[in-house]
């Protein structure tokens, strides 16, 4: 059977390899001059693969399309990625959170072990070919416009990413096709990425905050809740605690969406209020810009007492009960006003994509057109950081790619 996969990602890789393992023949074709673009940046440039846990711990880090992903990630889970990437040549390592790279530190290996593997079951690479959009002749045949001609086929996998980082490529194509062809697209939101918020942030930018507790509320509904990290920004938050809180968010109206801050999660107000009657006590004639440095790092510290309206100059012996409450309050729960999410350049993923219902979950073909196969981002899945979302590609590729069959 002749096949033309649409994308040269983690999940058009995969499929690519699958098809041809099963005997057909397989194109895969790639708008850009080299495959996996997107696979370079990952993981800072390292590629975060997997993450190396059970299927049904996989499951509860998936965002949008748990259900859906249930049977993918059983028959494809995180150590049968594994297995295959080591056999195929790449020693990998796990590391903190069972985040799984590969143990150069060089995604750029990832792709080269993916591309040398479709390579050995016979694969056909064409680059700088952009896809046009799908024709459906009939019953079993379909072709393919590109920018430089028809490719005919048997069967289209369509694996062309979202629209998270652009410069690599994923521009939104397969929504473009898939809509065409009469597929519903969920709308598509950036996820896993920085919060803008109301405010001046200048004088913040750049500082981390460890072991803080982030959390955001929908109305008086406590939607999220966790400790981690936390990074000023110029616009506003970022970091990891925020990456996964952008997950669960970027479909929901920030209207009534309101995000707090605990800087000490470790004491509770009571022995807060103690650590800080005992600082103001021992320091009683210094500045409070100063006895602030002893629980904040110096510019958030600055920026909690302007907020909390106490001048920076203020002896500690000098300072009201009411403004100490007001400290202690902000302290434990230092109040943000997030606008929007930041764009689809800065995401790391894109939420959103071929609606579930019109695809069938055990061979990634659609239910609309019969020799039409999607799967990675340009489905409507999407899940935590920490290498789910590349799982979440390669498993739906390979489902996708085994479910063609041969003739």
């Amino acid at each position: 059977m002749k096949v033309v996969v649409i994308g040269g990602g983690a999940s058009g890789l995969m499929a690519a390899y699958a098809a041809a393992e099963n005997g057909n023949d397989v194109t895969l074709v790639e708008k850009n001059e080299k495959l996996g673009k997107k696979i370079y940046i990952t993981g800072k440039g390292r590629c975060n693969v997997t993450n190396d846990c059970a299927p049904d711990e996989f499951l509860q880090n998936v965002v949008h399309g748990e259900k859906f992903m249930r049977g993918a990630i059983y028959r494809f889970p995180p150590q049968r990625l594994m297995d295959f990437l080591e056999r195929e040549g790449l020693p990998l390592t796990v590391e903190r959170g069972n985040r799984v790279f590969p143990a150069s530190n060089h995604a750029s290996d990832v792709t080269k072990t993916l591309e040398k593997a479709c390579k050995r079951v016979g694969v056909t690479f064409d680059f700088n070919t952009e896809v046009l959009k799908i024709d459906i002749l009939h019953s079993t045949m379909r072709d393919v416009i590109t920018n430089k001609g028809i490719l005919e086929c048997d069967v289209a996998i369509l694996a062309t990413g979202g629209l998270s980082y652009p410069s690599t490529g994923s521009t939104g194509d397969g929504y473009r096709i898939a809509g065409e062809l009469g597929h519903t697209i969920v709308p598509c939101k950036p996820s896993l990425t920085g919060l803008n918020c109301r405010g001046d942030f200048m004088a913040v930018q750049g500082v981390s905050v460890k072991n803080a507790v982030l959390t955001a509320k929908q109305g008086s509904k406590v939607i999220f809740s966790e400790l981690g990290e936390l990074l000023f920004t110029h616009y506003g938050v970022s970091g990891p605690l925020v990456l996964t809180l952008s997950a669960l968010v970027n479909r929901m109206s920030f209207e009534n969406l309101s995000i707090f801050v605990d800087f000490k999660p470790a004491l509770d107000d009571v022995a807060l209020e103690m650590r800080l009657k005992r600082d103001l006590s021992e320091r009683k004639n210094e500045q409070m810009k100063s006895v602030i440095r002893g629980l904040l790092p110096a510019s958030l510290g600055i920026s909690v007492l302007e907020y909390a309206h106490i001048p920076l100059w203020k002896q500690a012996n000098a300072l009201t009960k009411e403004k100490r409450r007001d400290l202690l309050h902000l302290l434990k729960a230092f109040p943000l006003y997030p606008v929007s999410l930041r764009g689809f350049n800065e995401a790391v993923v894109t939420s959103g994509g071929v609606d579930l219902k019109e695809v069938d979950p055990r061979t990634m073909e659609s239910k609309k057109i019969k020799g039409l196969y999607l799967c990675g981002e340009v489905l409507d899945i999407d899940a935590f950081t920490g290498g789910f979302n590349l799982q979440l590609a390669f498993a739906t590729g390979y489902m996708a790619g085994k479910s063609v069959g041969t003739k």
